[in-house]
């Protein structure tokens, strides 16, 4: 198990890196990538990763999950965790995916952890990025952060479901980008996060793990997952201490980078 503490300097390093690298813009082989966001946010959070990964010759599906970005005119009551399970082993399956790298952040992996009950012989690695580890039977309100989980009992005290996402600030440590974040986050469903979900460890069976912890952002159940991984030698484990939740707005250079060598 590799294990490294990322600071400014190492992650200006790679910044430039990805952007000079003869190696990089033109791999060895050619990947596919699935990126899966978290809460408020939608495939367009990943623009700036998808599009450095692109240029270097690989394949990139960020889509958006039910009811969020720009499918967010889809948001209803009956938005539940299975349906963003689906979403993300539909897309998989419709597109015949095969040799996967899925990469979950922050509420995403309840969905990724799900889906690969059902896709895991296409996925032959895998990236959480600030993201939860949830145990079979484990709910996301239980785990979530005291803004969510207090969102959302308010709102579902109200006979509400979905709750507004909190200022950009929260995720992010770029203030330029922060009017871009806040005219794109939406609502996010609270169905997702009140039912249960089943797991039967598809997902330790996944050959490359690699879980990626940002403190900056507070997290309890975040610094579980990567007190666990660190624990299991199947996974690396690396820590990015300058970035915001949102790696893949303040630092997208950094993060590619990662991707492509994970």
């Amino acid at each position: 198990m590799a294990d490294g503490s990322i600071s400014r300097r190492a992650a200006l390093g790679a910044t430039a890196a990805a952007a000079a690298s003869p190696a990089m813009a033109q791999p060895a082989s050619a990947r596919t990538f699935v990126l899966v966001h978290g809460s408020y946010h939608g495939g367009w959070c990943w623009r700036r990763v998808a599009d450095i990964l692109e240029a270097c010759g690989h394949k990139v599906f960020a889509q958006s999950l039910t009811g969020l970005g720009d499918r967010s005119h889809l948001l209803s009551k009956d938005i539940n965790l299975e349906t963003h399970i689906a979403d993300i082993a539909n897309l998989v399956r419709w597109e015949d995916l095969r040799n996967t790298c899925l990469v979950a952040h922050s509420y995403a992996g309840f969905p990724a952890s799900g889906a690969l009950e059902q896709i895991h012989d296409r996925v032959a690695s895998i990236v959480w990025l600030d993201a939860f580890l949830p145990e079979d039977g484990q709910k996301q309100i239980d785990t979530a952060s005291a803004y969510g989980r207090d969102s959302m009992l308010k709102a579902l005290a109200k006979g509400e479901f979905s709750i507004n996402p909190p200022a950009p600030s929260a995720f992010s440590v770029s203030e330029k980008d922060y009017a871009w974040l806040g005219s794109k986050m939406t609502p996010h469903p609270i169905g997702t996060a009140t039912q249960p979900i089943r797991l039967t460890g598809k997902l330790q069976t996944i050959a490359k793990k690699t879980f990626i912890r940002v403190p900056r952002y507070s997290q309890p159940a975040f610094d579980t997952a990567l007190a666990a991984c660190r624990a299991d030698k199947s996974w690396q484990t690396l820590v990015n201490r300058d970035s915001g939740h949102d790696v893949m707005v303040d630092q997208p250079a950094w993060l590619a980078d990662i991707l492509m060598t994970a």
